[in-house]
């Protein structure tokens, strides 16, 4: 667990410290993809968007003026910021993520941004800083399906809601099992893939956590739509040359840690030769708290 936790985190914080952002063609494609706006993306600052998206969360939250709302794996802000347009200046968008330079990366972002209803944490997303039943809406996009321990983060998100709070997460789930050499493979698992579980065991783990009225819906997006930036294998975004900006440069964004280089390297040769839209899916969760 301490291995893939740390690998995880070297590789977004190598994200993080890229250049990536929505002027980027290649990385703006990508958000599209899987469900975001031209007009969303061009809302918020272009720097929290880098491409690691699979849904897009805010669009089906079903947010509203004056609600607290907690994006899991906030990574630079996107989902935080669209949030905090849609709660207004009553409301609070909190963002919790476990890479050091993605919270500064979002910092920034609202800091220039000019937001002053939203606010960002260091912790990991099975250990959320925040109060018992003082969030009314729980939103996480392409990320629990990195958590290790699952359970502990359904229940964690159950404790942290209001009776009658919901959880409104985009993220990938199986169809079926993986081939061995995805399923063991931890570049596949830091890619988004590996780590993901069954969509049957998503919903089982979801009702013992204590929710009711669990949904989960199957997108039917591409998830190679990832390799709109040439040469990017699952949520992993290469940097990018400015004058091309599908072209990739020699340098990718993994290259701070020579461990996430051949993350990267060796995710793009497992999708190169297999189609991971036949076991795995990009999935809409939806869930509600009860109340008393």
């Amino acid at each position: 667990m301490s291995e893939i936790l740390d690998s995880v985190k070297a590789k977004y914080g190598a994200v993080a410290e890229s250049s990536l952002s929505s002027n980027h063609a290649g990385v703006k494609a990508v958000a599209e993809a899987f469900g975001y706006s031209a007009e969303e993306l061009t809302s918020i600052p272009a720097e929290a968007n880098m491409g690691l998206s699979c849904g897009n969360p805010t669009a089906t939250a079903n947010l509203r003026t004056g609600e607290v709302v907690v994006d899991l794996g906030s990574g630079g802000g996107l989902d935080v910021f669209l949030a905090s347009q849609q709660i207004g200046p009553t409301g609070k968008a909190i963002g919790i993520d476990m890479t050091a330079a993605m919270i500064e990366r979002a910092k920034s972002n609202a800091e220039k941004g000019d937001y002053t209803n939203v606010e960002f944490h260091l912790a990991n997303i099975d250990n959320i800083p925040l109060p018992d039943a003082s969030v009314d809406c729980v939103i996480s996009n392409c990320v629990l399906n990195l958590a290790p321990d699952k359970p502990a983060v359904f229940r964690e998100i159950a404790r942290i809601l209001k009776p009658g709070g919901r959880l409104a997460v985009s993220d990938i789930a199986l169809k079926k099992e993986l081939p061995e050499a995805i399923a063991t493979s931890l570049a596949a698992y830091v890619g988004c893939i590996a780590g993901a579980i069954r969509i049957e065991t998503y919903r089982e783990e979801l009702l013992k956590a204590g929710f009711e009225y669990v949904e989960i819906v199957d997108n039917g997006s591409d998830l190679n739509a990832y390799k709109k930036v040439e040469n990017q294998a699952g949520c992993c975004s290469p940097a990018m040359n400015e004058s091309n900006p599908f072209a990739v440069v020699q340098e990718a964004c993994c290259t701070p840690e020579p461990t996430a280089t051949s993350l990267h390297n060796d995710l793009s040769a497992l999708l190169d030769t297999y189609d991971v839209n036949q076991a795995a899916a990009s999935v809409k969760v939806y869930a509600i708290k009860p109340r008393p």
